[in-house]
């Protein structure tokens, strides 16, 4: 069973320009998650690890670590390119050059933190349940859908959803589970990704397939840079793990 564990990076983005290359706590970005992905191989959960990229820079750093690289077409580079359009250009390149792949663990580079052996029970999830898919999700926490509310103009105050403001709860604890993707890992068959899943309908999600599995991580546990302050945290987390340098922000 070929199972590629596959690295999504891009040289630009509109909100932290440069983030994929960033230096966080000693390492350029995309680095965290290659190395999370190699040992995801160590421990055989994957059997291979790639970089879909449209830099040279990115390219380099990925090859530095002995990592199969896919030089990503421009048009699938930009800031409106779905992850989807650009995991299925990389699978075909990689296949042309090799086995079929059969599985695949999609990744993104700006996530330079995820819990241990995230990627490794996620592949194993996605063979042991049969499902199309798995992500990782985390608690919304105090940011719950049910306290969603629309400030107008005038600042007249209505709830988002319903007649009644915060759907008449107002302890935390008394709102039910809600769980949002948190970036950390997306597991993805072959079938799925290339959309061969019957009656899962259309739409941007049409790749996860219609059997959907998730994994839930604790709050924070996944950080996603999209920002000057979850570089910041990032920075933190692994420096206070011990894994990282002085902080070079």
């Amino acid at each position: 069973m070929s199972v590629l564990a596959l690295t999504l990076a891009r040289s630009g983005s509109r909100g932290l320009p440069g983030k994929n290359l960033r230096m966080i706590a000693g390492r350029r970005c995309v680095e965290w998650t290659l190395r999370a992905a190699l040992a995801a191989r160590d421990a055989g959960a994957v059997t291979r690890v790639a970089l879909s990229a449209d830099g040279a820079e990115l390219l380099e750093a990925a090859r530095g670590l002995g990592v199969e690289t896919v030089e990503r077409p421009a048009e699938l580079a930009g800031d409106t390119a779905r992850v989807d359009d650009a995991a299925r250009h990389a699978v075909r390149a990689l296949e042309a050059g090799g086995a079929a792949v059969e599985r695949i663990v999609i990744l993104y580079g700006n996530v330079p933190v995820r819990p241990a052996g995230l990627i490794e029970r996620a592949a194993a999830l996605l063979a042991e349940s049969g499902a199309d898919s798995v992500q990782s999700y985390e608690p919304v926490g105090k940011h719950h859908p049910w306290w969603t509310a629309v400030v107008e103009p005038g600042a007249r105050v209505r709830p988002w959803e319903g007649e009644v403001l915060n759907h008449g709860v107002f302890r935390r604890q008394d709102l039910p589970p809600a769980h949002v993707p948190d970036g950390g890992v997306l597991a993805v068959t072959r079938r799925a990704l290339f959309l061969e899943v019957p009656g899962c309908g259309a739409g941007p999600h049409a790749f996860l397939g219609r059997e959907r599995r998730g994994i839930v991580n604790e709050i924070g546990s996944v950080v996603d840079i999209d920002t000057e302050i979850d570089a910041l945290v990032a920075q933190a987390v692994l420096s206070g793990r011990g894994e990282g340098a002085a902080c070079r922000c």
